[in-house]
């Protein structure tokens, strides 16, 4: 309701002001009832992480905008020192500036999350940048040569295609203010570049809660941990040799990404062949993602079998533990920063994951997660009983769940 107050208000504003300026504003600006088709959808957890990775990319390009245009405006300028190609900053154009500026950092953002991640995977970090860089610079002269005209036909009041704006545009490209506005996008490019990268290596959610402080003192909350396992991985290794092996894993992993956006998990830790998965416990118990995530992946692997066995010559299997607990949660080292977490939860489900090829099951979970599960029919369990484990002077009651 708080979106929709403002919108109200903004389109107020532009309705009192007169001229063609204001209704071209108005209309490009009148989004509200875009704004309340969304809000009625409902979004998908793929849907919902790529607008939470795509949406600080037009914050960047606001802040970093908005920066520049102010001290432009604010540096007092004589007479000479004015060039004819500047653009009074009035409130329309102002406002058309940020909302150019957001939108293509948006259309920058949506680039990086959805088509140059994985196009530029195999690239360098250097290169990647490079590539991408002379790309987006295409881009931002376009946006210029589309931007500017509009920018000085709503503060001349007159058409887009009326012939001053047009001589206007002309002298401005080329003149020194041209490079100088490439020179700036270039930098909020840049950072968003740099941002895209530390992003896709720390994680979105670290590298927010890094942001936000979030975990800057530590918090006790409670989590759901998913320890899964590659199946006779030794074995394979030995088979393949280290760099084929590598590039299976690289694959493997890559089987397991959307299965774990789409149940709204995080990966915690890669370490070798065995994957480290949390959920907070609302978003895990919830519509069982973390049975669902298991079951995902085990599909998503035999979709891929046949591509395994010609590539590699064998198909990855996994086994799987689940345990919900409390656990401290909070940023920790001196010469590197990361989010952990501590608590028996992880050691109890580490050491419940290693019983799987003893009780001959592919996924156990503890009672402790199993009475916040409400698993459907087609999903069978079976209590094992209540076992030791090494370290606990409590046994852990464990069940099996398969089909």
């Amino acid at each position: 309701m708080g979106c929709e107050v403002v919108w109200l208000k903004l389109q107020n504003h532009l309705l009192k002001l007169k001229g063609r300026s204001s209704v071209y504003l108005f209309s490009l600006l009148n989004i509200q009832h875009i704004y309340l088709e969304i809000s009625r959808m409902p979004l998908s957890p793929q849907f919902k992480r790529n607008i939470s990775r795509i949406i600080p990319f037009g914050l960047i390009w606001l802040f970093i905008g908005w920066f520049f245009t102010l001290s432009e405006a604010l540096l007092p300028q004589t007479q000479e020192q004015q060039d004819a190609t500047d653009i009074a900053l009035n409130f329309p154009v102002f406002l058309f500036a940020a909302f150019s500026l957001t939108s293509l950092g948006l259309l920058v953002g949506t680039l990086e999350t959805l088509v140059f991640q994985k196009r530029f995977q195999a690239y360098s970090f250097l290169r990647k940048i490079l590539f991408k860089f002379m790309i987006y610079l295409a881009v931002m002269v376009l946006a210029i040569s589309i931007t500017y005209p509009t920018a000085a036909s709503i503060e001349a009041n007159s058409s887009f295609f009326d012939a001053e704006v047009w001589n206007k545009t002309s002298a401005f490209l080329l003149s020194p203010r041209f490079f100088n506005a490439l020179l700036q996008l270039s930098f909020s490019l840049l950072l968003s570049l740099l941002y895209s990268a530390i992003s896709e290596n720390l994680g979105h959610h670290v590298l927010l809660n890094f942001y936000t402080g979030k975990y800057h003192k530590p918090v006790v909350e409670e989590r759901i941990f998913m320890f899964l396992d590659m199946k006779q991985s030794t074995t394979i290794a030995e088979g393949l040799g280290h760099e084929a092996y590598f590039k299976l894993l690289q694959a493997y992993y890559e089987i397991m990404s959307d299965p774990i956006i789409n149940s709204q998990g995080e990966v915690y830790q890669y370490i070798g062949d065995e994957v480290v998965i949390t959920w907070s416990s609302k978003k895990g118990l919830m519509k069982n993602n973390c049975i669902e995530c298991f079951r995902e992946i085990k599909e998503n692997l035999s979709r891929n079998a046949a591509s395994f066995q010609e590539k590699y010559g064998v198909v990855p299997d996994f086994k799987a533990a689940i345990h919900l607990g409390e656990v401290t949660t909070g940023e920790i080292g001196a010469l590197k920063k990361e989010v952990i977490y501590t608590g028996d939860v992880l050691n109890t489900t580490a050491r419940v994951q290693a019983l799987c090829n003893e009780k001959q099951a592919d996924l156990l979970i503890t009672e402790d997660l199993l009475k916040g599960l409400e698993l459907p029919n087609e999903l069978k369990q079976e209590f094992i009983g209540e076992l030791p484990l090494k370290g606990k002077t409590q046994p852990v009651k464990l069940h099996k769940v398969y089909h």
